[in-house]
């Protein structure tokens, strides 16, 4: 693959934001110093791949997310500065979707129209928290998020139809209402107040819904490098049980479904697993079942109940698997565990539990999902040790009577006697 060499630091305000941690190296800098990061933490289990890179490092971030608030009596909006809550005023970001960035100095705009004005949190007075914009990169579908104070809404009519005569290919506006004090951004209540209240997105010509609150990779073109790796190390036939763990809504295991016998998701979140359902139906895959539940508890009850599964698939958030969750999955005992990590620091932990009970890790390879900051993807392979001919055995030399060393057994001895 072709690297674009970066050109260092090109943002007036990345020590402020903190978002892009390593923007003052070039992209080849970047791309050495993480797979250099990859080997020191995995290079214990094996082999670690050359770290897959972007063409374009540049307006990957298909999820742009923006606090408004008051300076100098003029609006604002951005990101929250790395040390405090004080907002950080942001035009444009080179990680972020160019329209996406438009759209949010254009809700400004709007907001000093319709004499609408940003949330206080101090006084908890005001109108509009946050804007979140998703965009499907394959489709062009664009879902805007209006994070509000109250659910009333002056003029929503008016400020949505200028919003959309502005950008027509927004198919979705939706009204989050947060009136809590709380850091996140997301409220429990939505609106929809235009389109279908959800976009969709591609990946290897599989159509998936992405909600206000689902979890879909932020960079869809380096996406389809990592599930394809993850594909690859399954080596699925189309006869084998895949068990997809932290399953979301389902995109990995909809994607493997295509060359297994059958696949099983697991999903603690309801409206993941409602997502995932429904993607399942849109892309006509009737061999994918997707269940409500604690993925550990779940992998107990089929090893319990006699249950197999040739094929896990683990995709845990940053803080790593847990004991419980790895004891099941090699209580059930699959042939192959892929690991998809966010975290090359607790996947390192994980992994290390995973060789003391009876699996070897075979492939490693890093995908830079995330230029520019010190965050990186990896997908790890680990495949069960037979051990009817694989066995350990520790020796102390000072057990052994070696007076008859000269005796040598032959090649032949040697294969008749095991």
């Amino acid at each position: 693959m072709a690297i674009h060499i970066g050109t260092g630091n090109g943002c007036t305000v990345y020590k402020k934001c903190g978002g892009c941690q390593l923007q003052n190296m070039t992209y080849q800098q970047q791309l050495s110093y993480k797979q250099v990061k990859v080997i020191g933490l995995l290079g214990k289990f094996g082999h670690v791949s050359q770290i897959i890179g972007m063409e374009k490092p540049v307006h990957y971030r298909c999820k742009v997310q923006a606090a408004y608030g008051k300076a100098h009596g003029n609006i604002i909006s951005g990101v929250y500065q790395s040390t405090s809550r004080r907002i950080v005023p942001v035009e444009s970001c080179m990680l972020e979707d160019e329209t996406a960035d438009a759209i949010i100095v254009t809700i400004r705009k709007l907001l000093k129209s319709f004499k609408l004005k940003p949330y206080d949190k101090d006084t908890r007075s005001g109108f509009l928290r946050h804007v979140l914009i998703r965009k499907g990169y394959y489709t062009g579908q664009i879902m805007v998020v209006l994070v509000t104070g109250t659910e009333e809404f002056p003029s929503q009519r008016s400020f949505v139809n200028a919003l959309v005569g502005r950008y027509p290919e927004i198919t979705t506006v939706v009204q989050n209402v947060n009136d809590k004090m709380t850091d996140l951004v997301l409220g429990k209540k939505s609106n929809v107040l235009y389109g279908d209240g959800y976009i969709e997105d591609t990946i290897f010509e599989s159509a998936f819904r992405i909600s206000p609150k689902s979890f879909y990779q932020i960079n869809p073109q380096m996406t389809t490098v990592l599930y394809g790796k993850a594909l690859e190390f399954m080596g699925l036939t189309g006869k084998e049980t895949v068990l997809d763990t932290y399953c979301g809504t389902g995109t990995i295991g909809l994607l493997a479904s295509k060359k297994a016998g059958k696949v099983i998701g697991v999903e603690l979140n309801p409206e993941a697993v409602r997502d995932a359902k429904w993607n399942a139906k849109r892309n006509n895959a009737e061999n994918v079942e997707f269940y409500t539940g604690d993925a550990s508890a779940f992998m107990e009850d089929m090893a319990n109940e006699g249950m197999k599964a040739d094929v896990v698939i683990m995709d845990p958030p940053r803080a790593g698997s847990d004991q419980r969750f790895m004891r099941a999955a090699v209580k059930l005992g699959p042939e192959r565990i892929v690991y998809v990590s966010c975290n090359p620091e607790t996947q390192a932990r994980d992994l290390t539990f995973f060789t003391k009970h009876g699996y070897r890790v075979r492939k490693m390879q890093p995908v830079d999902m995330f230029p520019h900051t010190g965050h990186v993807e990896t997908v790890c392979l680990l495949s069960k040790l037979n051990t009817k001919q694989h066995i350990e055995i520790n020796l102390d030399m000072d057990e052994l009577d070696l007076t008859d060393a000269e005796k040598k057994a032959t090649y032949q001895e040697i294969k008749d006697y095991v």
